[in-house]
């Protein structure tokens, strides 16, 4: 089975907790309970990105958007997408006092792929696939 949830949020910074409420109370309710590993990766990576449609992206339209699909053999795909044709760049590592530059690392480590899609004068799509199948992660 598949299952995917998508909703547009304005771009303020009260709106990421928001996308990591939904994006987990979705996952809760489509059975990945609070000890699915792979559950807090797909809510920590949706953080992430929703921080970046946030802080970097041009939302001429007043809303990103942020879609997770549940593909049927457990894995699961996030999108987050904003108007900005500006793909994100993966920074060094800087140094321990950097307040910010680490989200890309994050997205980088946890999840088993993920990319941009250029939607033209519609700006872009960040996703990412994290693993959930054969394993422990998804119940």
């Amino acid at each position: 089975m598949l299952r995917r949830h998508a909703f547009r949020l304005p771009p303020h910074p009260a709106s990421v907790a928001l996308a990591r409420i939904r994006v987990r109370d979705h996952l809760t309710a489509w059975g990945h309970t609070e000890k699915s590993g792979a559950r807090h990766d797909v809510v920590l990576l949706v953080s992430e990105l929703a921080t970046n449609a946030v802080c970097h992206g041009l939302v001429l339209e007043r809303e990103f958007e942020v879609a997770v699909t549940v593909l049927a053999d457990g894995d699961c795909f996030i999108e987050v997408s904003d108007e900005s044709p500006m793909g994100p760049e993966l920074r060094g590592t800087g140094t321990w006092e950097d307040e910010n530059g680490r989200g890309l690392r994050l997205l980088d480590a946890l999840a088993e792929a993920w990319g941009v899609w250029q939607r033209g004068r519609h700006g872009k799509t960040v996703w990412a696939l994290v693993r959930g199948a054969g394993d422990a992660r998804w119940p």
